[in-house]
């Protein structure tokens, strides 16, 4: 089953979300294969999502400890306004509370 996250600004959460349900959290560690998934044609609201197919590689609200196992090597930015994202797939991300994104390398 395919999970979407993308970030809710409105309310300082990551929105996790599948075709049946849908869940936040303050922060998110996704430990295996992700892709990206863009919606540039919406009429309102154009939207881009990091797309993960296993629920088991998601850690929702991770401690510290979980997260130091890894390296964060650069950050994944999502471009608004040409509706774009910097690297479109991957191995591990770090969706923290302040609503940055790591590409993340295990130590």
């Amino acid at each position: 089953m395919k999970f979407k996250i993308h970030r809710c600004n409105c309310r300082k959460l990551w929105s996790i979300q599948t075709r049946k349900t849908k869940f936040t959290a303050f922060s998110l560690l996704l430990d295996g294969s992700w892709g990206t998934e863009l919606k540039p044609h919406r009429k309102y609201n154009p939207k881009g999502f990091v797309t993960t197919n296993a629920k088991q590689d998601l850690t929702v609200n991770p401690t510290a400890e979980e997260v130091e196992k890894f390296e964060k090597v650069a950050k994944l930015i999502y471009d608004k306004k040409n509706v774009n994202f910097n690297v479109l797939q991957g191995e591990s991300l770090f969706f923290a509370e302040d609503g940055t994104c790591y590409l993340l390398k295990k130590l």
